[in-house]
């Protein structure tokens, strides 16, 4: 008599303890990327930092900004946690952490267990994803938004409990993703896919009006902000959608867009590493751009059909914007996983051994695609030249007996924030007391004071980071 391979406790719980494993790997990775890779802040960390400690409360006008619910996180950090590398980037984190949890919960409503299961792994140990997640900017929304709106738009159309609730949560968030440039092209997609598709209308048909009303009222309170500030400035309304203030140098993006998502051969390591997926991922990618064209009669291919047909001419105009496409990529990515297993189940329909056996090259690509892209991630982040001479990594080391600061005027609003939030120390550009510390770009011959000290970083070059000058006694 044969095994039962259904009675192992391991079988009977293989998703639980799948999901387990997923979730305890990404806080693993999210505390990695956070703390440790690549460990300092970028110029646009820095910008973005600036603008949230500088966003005032106590007027309109100052709601009426892009992005307003990140920087109202990331305000909230630093009032709680002061300026470090940590609470820079905690909001992105928080996010994507969520992002992570609801694209678990997406996947498990769109796919099969075992798709789910394993498209989650693959997506959520993208350099791509790691990256934004640690990164103290606005760009993990473009990973949040789609997602949460998906995955409510689902559990709407599914009719879950409590349906109230959920209609609430989803005019929320679209209105406080519209905040977020380019969020609209997935609001667009699911509403024209709710248009066109005759399941969907039906299902909207079933929906109760007065529930959809008052989930649309309580979302549009949200809104009110933007779109004061869009009557102020029109230019909020062509930044939102993604409109460039000048007409782009196409013949410049196409070959930059090529390396973004094709440059397997050539990769590149700038601020963002390229390819931003790996070959078998896109490989698989491609099989689910396959698999949705001969599919398109169904209500996730035409979303999806519709969703990247807004997105196409955004990232041909502004290459930069990889993120946007992360959610619609991963959702063809698992069509051609589930296409690519269904077809090797269908040619042994019935030998479970030729089944098991099928699993081990789909178990060797799975971990191929994860611990490669996460290899490359850690390696190329963390030591790879052109991609560390980024990162500042000043905050970190900055003494932190330091009572007076002396920076360059182009460092004041940065340091000035981190000033704010730590009273002990006076930021400005002449020192004012007999012991002082200037940056690096601030050093010079102060007459009257010597160098005591110089703090340097682990850099191979200008690791000259902080010096430490006292007034001299004769």
């Amino acid at each position: 008599m044969g095994i039962d391979v259904t009675s192992f406790y391991f079988y009977r719980w293989r998703y639980q303890i799948g999901y387990a494993i997923i979730g305890l790997f990404l806080v693993g990775m999210l505390v990695f990327a956070g703390l440790y890779t690549p460990g300092g802040i970028s110029n646009n960390e820095v910008n973005t930092v600036v603008k949230s400690a500088n966003l005032s409360l106590d007027n309109i006008d100052n709601y009426a900004v892009t992005n307003l619910p990140f920087h109202l996180l990331q305000r909230a950090s630093l009032h709680l946690f002061g300026v470090s590398n940590l609470s820079i980037k905690l909001p992105s984190l928080i996010l994507a952490a969520a992002s992570a949890v609801f694209l678990v919960l997406l996947l498990g409503r769109w796919f099969k267990r075992n798709i789910a299961l394993l498209g989650s792994i693959i997506a959520v140990t993208t350099g791509q994803f790691l990256f934004v997640a640690q990164s103290g900017t606005a760009d993990i929304l473009y990973i949040f938004w789609p997602v949460s709106l998906l995955l409510l738009g689902t559990l709407i159309a599914r009719r879950e409990r409590p349906r109230t609730l959920w209609k609430i949560f989803f005019f929320i968030t679209i209105s406080l993703s519209l905040y977020t440039p380019l969020s609209v092209y997935a609001i667009v997609a699911l509403a024209l896919s709710a248009i066109v598709h005759p399941h969907l209308r039906y299902i909207i048909r079933q929906l109760s009006k007065i529930r959809l009303l008052l989930g649309f009222i309580i979302g549009a309170l949200a809104l009110i902000p933007l779109l004061y500030g869009i009557v102020r400035s029109p230019q909020t309304a062509l930044t939102i959608l993604g409109v460039p203030t000048h007409w782009p140098n196409l013949a410049a993006n196409m070959p930059m867009l090529w390396q973004q998502y094709f440059g397997f051969a050539t990769p590149s390591t700038t601020l963002l590493m390229t390819p931003v997926f790996g070959l078998g991922s896109m490989l698989l990618i491609a099989f689910g751009v396959y698999r949705l064209i001969k599919t398109a009669g169904d209500a996730q291919s035409y979303l999806i059909i519709i969703w990247l047909v807004c997105l196409i001419p955004i990232v041909i105009i502004s290459p930069l914007f990889t993120s946007v496409t992360f959610l619609p990529f991963v959702l063809l990515l698992c069509i051609g996983l589930e296409r690519l297993l269904g077809n090797w189940y269908g040619i042994f329909p019935r030998n479970p051994y030729a089944r098991f056996v099928g699993l081990i090259p789909l178990v060797i690509l799975v971990g191929a695609l994860v611990f490669s892209g996460l290899e490359r991630y850690s390696y190329g982040y963390h030591y790879d030249p052109n991609t560390v001479a980024n990162f500042s990594y000043d905050l970190a080391i900055l003494p932190k007996d330091t009572a007076n600061l002396v920076v360059t005027p182009g460092q004041l609003p940065f340091y000035r924030v981190v000033a704010k939030y730590n009273h002990n120390i006076h930021v400005g550009l002449q020192p004012s007391t007999a012991t002082f510390a200037t940056t690096h770009d601030a050093k010079r011959d102060y007459a009257g004071y010597q160098i005591s000290r110089i703090v340097t970083s682990g850099a191979t070059n200008g690791a000259d980071r902080f010096y430490l000058y006292k007034k001299t006694t004769h």
